[in-house]
């Protein structure tokens, strides 16, 4: 009787594991859907009025840049650049005049209470909206209390994404974030 116990159970293991998978392949679609109208609806906020944007590849010696897309009247372009604990990633929306249209934190690793508070300080990333790359910190952005290092880095992020539309020298100070 046990081996008969046994076997049932194994079986219905084996159909909730088939039931699982199914259902995962079938949402897929729906799941990678959702997921471009997202990016769609954040780059659209980050660009207002850049309609159908399209991802342009991206081959130049800014290492930071990892993702570049064209609207109309600008870009968006995603840095990842080093903050204090870990690599920030952050979506910049550029006109093609060169100033800056909007900015998010996509993903970080900053500490608790300090470095982390920029995903959610609008404060903060609203400094940067109209600058043209030239904000750095103590000259035109104040940091998040506590946390000058992430606040650095992503005016540097801030400061390649403009760069990229306006072919400027990211090497300058401005962008720099040690000492």
């Amino acid at each position: 009787m046990k081996t008969k116990e046994l076997l049932v159970c194994a079986g219905s293991v084996l159909l909730a594991g088939l039931v699982l998978a199914l259902t995962g392949a079938g949402l897929a679609p729906t799941a990678a859907a959702n997921a471009a109208a997202e990016q769609q609806e954040m780059l659209e906020t980050l660009l207002p009025g850049g309609g159908t944007f399209t991802e342009e590849a991206y081959d130049g010696d800014d290492a930071s840049i990892t993702a570049v897309w064209k609207g109309q009247g600008g870009y968006v372009v995603e840095t990842t650049v080093d903050g204090y604990a870990g690599p920030i990633r952050q979506w910049t929306g550029v006109s093609d005049a060169g100033s800056v249209t909007g900015l998010v934190i996509r993903d970080m690793e900053e500490t608790m209470g300090l470095g982390r508070e920029a995903l959610t300080d609008t404060d903060f990333l609203a400094q940067f909206i109209g600058t043209t790359g030239e904000a750095s910190v103590g000259d035109g952005v104040d940091a998040i209390t506590g946390a000058t290092v992430t606040s650095r880095a992503i005016a540097r992020g801030v400061s390649s994404a403009c760069a990229y539309v306006t072919g400027a020298d990211v090497s300058t100070s401005a962008t720099e974030w040690g000492g």
